[in-house]
Formats: structure tokens, C-alpha cells, sequence
């Protein structure tokens, strides 16, 4: 699959602002950090998939209360309220993209080393109920 420049430019801005993101986390919600990387990542989205396919993913009816709870969030981290902003912020966002994550878990479980661990007995049965996999009956 080829990128598009434009396209390269928002993966490695949205790249950049989930590791911001994270890094504010690990140095105590610092409140600059984690700002620079929601402006980096609401940037970078747009650049990836395009501006109408982005305000058309935020603005379905389904995905109005996590739309509403991940912009909230991104604007108690500027009022800097952070902590409470980041907490507000992650349940948008896990109610924004949680429909990813068998996809997520059945890629990670393809990988050499990961693939091992999370086939492990009670390791796979956290990550199902996390992800919401749906197990077929042996």
C-alpha cells in the first residue's frame, strides 16, 4: 500500500503526538506535553484519512457521546485540568475506536513473539474479554 506524502506527513504527526501523549503521562500528566501531543495527533488524523472522512468518523450519530468525551478531554488538558482531561479524554477515545481492537488483538496475536504470549491460557482469556473477541465454541 502506497502513502501519499500528505499521508506520511499525518502518520508521523500522529505518531509524534501519541508519544507526546505518553510521555506526559509517564512525567506526571505534565500539562504542555500532553497538549502538544493532542495537537499533534488531532492533526494528524486528517492528514491520514482525509478531512471529510474524518468529521464524518467523529460526527456519526453512534460515535456522538465518544466524539464529545475525546474533544472534552483534549479541552480540560488545555484548561489544564490534565489528569481529569486525560481520564475523560481515554474514555472517548476507547469509545471512538474500541471497535478496533479484535482487529488490533488478531494482528498483534499474527506477530512472532507477541503471538506467543497472548496465546498463553490466562493471558488469552484477559485479552479476549478486553478486546471483546468473540472465541468460537471448541
Amino acid at each position: 500500500m502506497w502513502l501519499t506524502d500528505a499521508q506520511k506527513i499525518g502518520v508521523a504527526l500522529t505518531t509524534f503526538g501519541g508519544l507526546f501523549m505518553l510521555l506526559g503521562v509517564m512525567l506526571f500528566f505534565d500539562g504542555a506535553l500532553l497538549a502538544l501531543g493532542n495537537i499533534l495527533f488531532l492533526c494528524g488524523l486528517p492528514l491520514i484519512i482525509g478531512t471529510q472522512k474524518t468529521f464524518y468518523f467523529f460526527a456519526r450519530k453512534q460515535k456522538l457521546r465518544g466524539t464529545i468525551c475525546f474533544l472534552g478531554g483534549v479541552l480540560l488538558v488545555f484548561l489544564k485540568w490534565p489528569f481529569i482531561g486525560v481520564v475523560v479524554e481515554t474514555f472517548g477515545f476507547l469509545n471512538l475506536f474500541g471497535d478496533f481492537f479484535p482487529v488490533i488483538v488478531t494482528f498483534l496475536r499474527q506477530l512472532p513473539f507477541v503471538g506467543t504470549v497472548l496465546s498463553l491460557p490466562y493471558i488469552r482469556d484477559v485479552v479476549d474479554r478486553v478486546a471483546g473477541s468473540r472465541t468460537s465454541a471448541v
